[in-house]
């Protein structure tokens, strides 16, 4: 699934989003995205606006810091990243500079994307419990907060606080009920484990499963991309799960995003918010999200069919940078209940 590190996208020659022009005009995008259909992307951008796109990928870490160290002279005009944590870190940072768009304001959900136009969400998944249908869903549990409860234990598998998916989420806990009461629901989580934190999601997933414990934690693209393996084992894993969608008789479930932003010092600038208002139009919203089993963010763009197979969902609206915001307390959090 990895592309190469470099990737030139040939130009075509129609009118641009935003007005852009300079047919030779390149604009330099800085990706942790490493889906092949996003090549799909780039390709449309550069039929619409003339502009090539140049390409580099990395994690962010490496982005970020690469920015940083080219200074007023990098060639970045847009990075685009994962997880509210990494793109409200890239704010911090002050890699990004905001942006005035009447189109992605009128597109993007609010609680999606920064207030002041730093950064928008363009993908969403949502953090779910999965559970093996054979076995059942343990009798009682329906939001984040059961988790905790003591008849739970040894039911939970679930990665290690460090992973910026549960950092995420635990801030979304926070900004419900509070740091002392996510910090009694951390302790009760890692209480609850079936077995000590370790892999990624996809590995809880399994474990589950495997009949090692009763709930899994994931994202839902982890079960969506299982789905598109080539192995027989893992789509009959898939076949055997289901998923709950949890609180959503309350605030909704949690859900995360992939999104962008301008380079504070982007060269193509113009460039650069055509191309966040190109990826907010529906052809390129289907692209986006389906290139890693992800809800498109905007509302006349249907997911595609493995999630639609899982019903629709209520979603908690609490705004993606107030949960960045909380992402530090949220680690200090998870650490002194234990979760390691």
């Amino acid at each position: 699934m990895h592309r190469r590190l470099l990737l030139t996208v040939t130009p075509a020659l129609l009118a641009a989003p935003s007005l852009v022009r300079a047919q030779d005009r390149v604009l330099s995008l800085y990706s942790s995205r490493h889906y092949d259909t996003d090549r799909e992307l780039y390709d449309g951008f550069t039929r619409e606006s003339g502009v090539r796109v140049r390409l580099i990928e990395a994690n962010a870490d490496q982005l970020l810091e690469r920015i940083r160290s080219e200074g007023a002279n990098s060639p970045a005009d847009v990075l685009i990243t994962v997880d509210l944590g990494r793109l409200g870190r890239a704010q911090e940072l002050g890699v990004l500079a905001p942006v005035q768009s009447e189109v992605l304001n009128s597109r993007i959900p609010a609680s999606l994307r920064d207030p002041e136009g730093h950064w928008f969400g363009f993908s969403t998944r949502a953090r779910v419990v999965m559970y093996d249908r054979a076995r059942g869903l343990p009798e009682g549990l329906a939001r984040y907060e059961d988790l905790a409860q003591p008849e739970y234990r040894s039911m939970v598998s679930v990665r290690s606080s460090s992973n910026i998916y549960n950092i995420g989420w635990t801030a979304s806990m926070i900004a419900a009920n509070g740091v002392e009461a996510t910090e009694a629901w951390a302790r009760g989580i890692a209480a609850n484990l079936s077995r000590p934190p370790q892999g990624g999601d996809t590995d809880q997933i399994r474990a589950v499963a495997a009949g090692q414990g009763r709930v899994a934690i994931s994202n839902t693209y982890y079960l969506g991309n299982l789905s598109r393996s080539q192995r027989a084992e893992d789509r009959a894993i898939v076949e055997r799960m289901a998923v709950l969608f949890p609180n959503q008789g309350d605030r909704g479930t949690h859900v995360n995003i992939s999104g962008a932003g301008v380079v504070r010092t982007a060269p193509n600038a113009e460039a650069a918010k055509a191309f966040l208002e190109y990826l907010s139009g529906p052809a390129a919203q289907s692209i986006f999200a389906d290139g890693n089993n992800e809800y498109p963010v905007v509302a006349d763009v249907q997911p595609n069919a493995f999630l639609r197979s899982l019903g629709d969902f209520k979603r908690d609206t609490l705004n993606v940078a107030r949960a960045a915001s909380l992402s530090p307390e949220a680690l200090r959090v998870m650490q002194r209940a234990g979760w390691r």
